[in-house]
């Protein structure tokens, strides 16, 4: 990598187009290379020449080869783009030709997917706080230009964003930290030689699959508890959200148990469940006399878990959890009704609201939370029967993703769980939409060591959960992947 980082660190020369010729030629070949000697053929260059008084903008592209020696090229590119008084701009950019003849690749959900999971994994590492690089939503959008912001952040690009804005669809602006950039460069490069069926070589493969795990874990980002209790402390009421076997249940009851020191309530909900149940309402007395049925005034969940906040508040201040499972599976806003009100974090004065019926102290006909009263609820992104659309709702609670994690799958099971859980996040990320990805099965469906009882899991509860998405057309953009996928599951 050292010829292509002294071309992006150095000022531009008379030389480029040679200086290129030599960088890209060091990329292949065991001596040294990168990536094997076969991958040239997948790939061709395009640096031409240019004076230093030019008015146009300079460039070196590695391109499809199926496009002319000269004029406009079309399909995905790696580019470098030199500019004066800044480091080269390395960018991913679609011809401006076209998408042919790499439609297909450039048009593929996980493409873009992964660029965009590249950015943010520079942004965070080597930006730390500024952003440093940037990724457009959708490659193919050629009618969309880099918007005005970024072009703002990056003033030194302003000629290459004036003339290649539209193309461009993802891009890296190097810092001085000439290591910092070599770590960009690689991941780039093999994405985009992955993309062409090209893989780095025996020697790098051990660093490739590092630098591919550290982007890829900011496609699915893990939350941790610590992170979700801070957020509970500071917002009150927050929903984790996510595919189903994520451990959403379990980290709710973790928190329970060890932030909360056991001092909580969790409640279910399900389709049935009213306002009566939840906040409170009128509930028929036992009674053994002969005046027939009878109705009072019962608390509900809220109004228990309020009570009991309000309880352990008077008794040394510490925080009261209300665990809601399945919390999208009844309709909230029908449940809260007017309590709606009252979840407000950062309220600016004490907010309370008038209750129907007196239910007896401490509240009477008017219930207020406690300011160590938290909500916690969980929502399973895969249950498309019933889902919290209400805006209202939305606005007060924090939302939190919940994501498989493959370290999990790593530390705890075999050989056939970690290939069946690779071959179907691989999948999912390739060819998913972004709602479909909200489905990718948990990890909680691959831990298991032996690889005997792996595959009878693997059948009876992996394979029943996909068996349901296609069935309800959740996957109808990849059904065949996923076919597939069953086909081998039923062959272990």
């Amino acid at each position: 990598m050292k010829p292509l980082l002294d071309i992006i660190h150095n000022e531009l020369t008379d030389d480029w187009s040679e200086k290129n010729q030599q960088a890209f030629q060091s990329l292949f070949g065991a001596n040294g290379g990168r990536y094997p000697d076969k991958a040239k053929k997948s790939v061709a260059l395009r640096a031409p020449g240019f004076n230093k008084g030019s008015t146009g903008v300079p460039f070196s592209a590695y391109i499809h080869p199926s496009n002319p020696d000269s004029g406009a090229y079309g399909g995905m590119s790696f580019v470098l783009f030199p500019v004066e008084d800044a480091p080269c701009l390395v960018a991913l950019v679609v011809g401006t030709q076209g998408l042919s003849p790499d439609e297909e690749v450039l048009s593929r959900p996980g493409h873009g997917r992964k660029v965009a999971a590249i950015c943010r994994w520079l942004n965070r590492s080597v930006g730390q706080g500024q952003m440093v690089a940037w990724a457009k939503q959708e490659p193919v959008r050629t009618d969309l230009d880099v918007p005005d912001g970024i072009r703002r952040m990056f003033p030194a690009y302003r000629s290459v964003f004036d003339r290649y804005g539209k193309v461009i669809y993802g891009f890296y602006a190097p810092t001085t930290e000439r290591q910092e950039t070599e770590r960009a460069l690689k991941a780039f490069l093999d994405l985009f030689f992955s993309e062409r069926g090209q893989y780095p070589l025996k020697a790098a493969e051990a660093e490739a699959e590092r630098i591919r795990g550290d982007y890829f874990a900011h496609l699915m980002p893990d939350a941790s508890e610590e992170e979700v209790r801070q957020l509970l402390a500071e917002r009150r009421f927050v929903i984790l959200q996510g595919p189903p076997g994520t451990g959403k249940t379990r980290m709710a009851l973790r928190l329970k148990d060890a932030a909360y020191g056991g001092s909580g309530l969790t409640v279910q909900f399900h389709a049935n469940t009213t306002y009566e149940q939840f906040v409170g309402g009128l509930a028929p007395l036992e009674s053994d006399g002969a005046i027939g049925l009878q109705f009072a005034p019962r608390k509900g969940f809220l109004m228990e878990a309020a009570e009991a906040a309000q309880a352990t508040f008077a008794n040394g201040g510490k925080p009261y959890l209300l665990h809601i499972d399945e919390i999208n599976r009844a309709d909230l806003a029908k449940v809260l009704g007017e309590a709606i009100y009252l979840l407000e974090a950062q309220a600016e004065t004490p907010r309370r609201v008038s209750l129907p019926y007196d239910f007896g102290a401490p509240f009477g006909r008017e219930l207020s939370l406690p300011e160590n009263l938290h909500i916690l609820g969980t929502m399973n992104s895969a249950d498309r029967s019933i889902a919290i659309v209400d805006v209202a709702v939305r606005r007060r609670f924090a939302f939190v993703k919940l994501w498989p994690q493959y370290r999990v799958v790593e530390s705890q099971s075999g050989p056939l769980m970690k290939k069946a859980f690779i071959d179907l996040l691989s999948i999912f990320v390739e060819y998913a939409s972004d709602d479909a990805l909200a489905l990718v099965p948990g990890h909680s469906y691959f831990l298991e060591a032996d690889d005997r009882r792996a595959a009878q899991k693997l059948r009876t509860n992996l394979a029943p959960l996909l068996e349901e998405y296609l069935a309800q057309g959740y996957v109808a953009g990849f059904e065949e992947a996923i076919r597939s996928y069953l086909q081998w599951v039923e062959s272990l």
